[in-house]
């Protein structure tokens, strides 16, 4: 867990907020309140819609339930975990909500850049926040909260679709889109039953593995267990080989218990990462070929040729994000179509994602998010 720098001295916070309380009471006398339920189920009182909102994370969720105008209530956001970790995504929306290039940065509580200072500098009148940020705060939240500055926490990683199906709904009560939010709450519901109606009596629960493809195969990187990817493993009923064999959520697996498993499919998780030029290409800006060929080093790591994976034809790459968000359904239906093909042959994984860009974003879908390593290595 990150370290944060430590609290802001009482009298700079009754500097820095001194116009926060006017701006937060101005309008209380005619506005109605409002209440939030966030994912933790903490009923947040607003005292009005608000104004002036700092948002630190699911940029994309935010812009799915407020659209594009929601963004021009948006005064303060973390800027490196969008333009940072997924630079050819933030290209796209800044060329339809120009005000992203020179809107205030607030840092981040995952590299320890979150600034509070910065944040009460912006006078804003709500804080939205990824659970785990609100986590990481310890004794900053409690000091946002004492100066009136409410807090909501939205949960898209700890892939639980309860708290996907919360955190919609959070967002579009706080952001006055109730309607839309419900809407796409329910639809992301209606989705994800009905993977779980075609797996419920699967008989077989093939082994599979997944890693992030950020180093490249030279790097062993990260895998996951209880959270993220392989909580879409345990949806679907699949044998995740890294359950058991990390140190808590994340970390790389030893590369031995890998080709003892023998996995019935391996997925390496890629992204448009910055400066990562041995990185798994997928996103926007991929082709299929850069894909492939970002990819196919991974089936030549030492001792890989002798799994079931690699001999049958099963390594593919997948985007990273894909494992966080609103459309994650996109992902589970093209895991479950490898591994379980006779369940999901009616399913046309990479048109869901493309509908619900098409239905509820604002930037068109393009580039290569799944795709198979073919028997060649081509």
């Amino acid at each position: 867990m990150s370290r944060l720098p430590p609290r802001l001295p009482r009298r700079a916070l009754l500097a820095l907020a001194a116009g926060v309380p006017t701006l937060a009471r101005s309008h209380v006398a005619r506005a109605t309140p409002i209440v939030v339920t966030d994912v933790n189920g903490r009923a947040v009182s607003l005292p009005r819609p608000p104004e002036r909102i700092v948002l630190g994370f699911h940029f994309e969720e935010f812009t799915a339930v407020a659209g594009p105008a929601g963004w021009e209530k948006v005064v303060g956001f973390s800027r490196a975990l969008w333009a940072g970790w997924r630079p050819a995504s933030f290209i796209r929306y800044q060329a339809v909500i120009p005000r992203l290039a020179d809107m205030p940065d607030v840092g981040n509580t995952e590299d320890q850049t979150f600034s509070l200072e910065k944040v009460l500098s912006l006078r804003p009148d709500l804080l939205i926040l990824a659970d785990w940020s609100v986590k990481q705060l310890g004794p900053q939240l409690a000091q946002l909260e004492a100066l009136g500055i409410p807090v909501v926490a939205i949960d898209y990683n700890a892939q639980v679709p309860e708290r996907h199906v919360a955190s919609t709904r959070a967002l579009g009560q706080a952001t006055g889109n109730t309607e839309r939010g419900e809407a796409l709450a329910q639809l992301y519901a209606g989705k994800v039953a009905d993977l779980e109606r075609r797996v419920r009596d699967v008989p077989t629960h093939p082994k599979v593995y997944i890693e992030l493809g950020q180093g490249g195969a030279d790097t062993i990187g990260n895998t996951y267990a209880g959270t993220m990817w392989a909580r879409i493993f345990d949806l679907l009923r699949l044998q995740n080989i890294a359950a058991g064999h990390i140190a808590g959520n994340w970390g790389p697996l030893n590369p031995e218990w890998v080709l003892a498993a023998d996995p019935a499919a391996i997925f390496i998780a890629g992204s448009s990462w910055v400066n990562r030029p041995n990185a798994v290409r997928t996103g926007f800006d991929a082709t299929l070929a850069e894909t492939r060929t970002s990819l196919a080093p991974y089936a030549r790591r030492k001792g890989w040729a002798e799994l079931s994976a690699i001999r049958t034809g099963q390594l593919f790459a997948i985007e990273h994000g894909l494992c966080r968000c609103l459309p994650d359904y996109a992902a589970m239906g093209y895991i479950g179509k490898q591994l379980l093909p006779d369940r999901f042959a009616d399913l046309a994984p990479e048109e869901e994602l493309r509908r619900f860009y098409a239905d509820w974003l604002p930037v068109p879908f393009s580039g290569t998010w799944m795709a198979r390593l073919t028997a060649d290595g081509t």
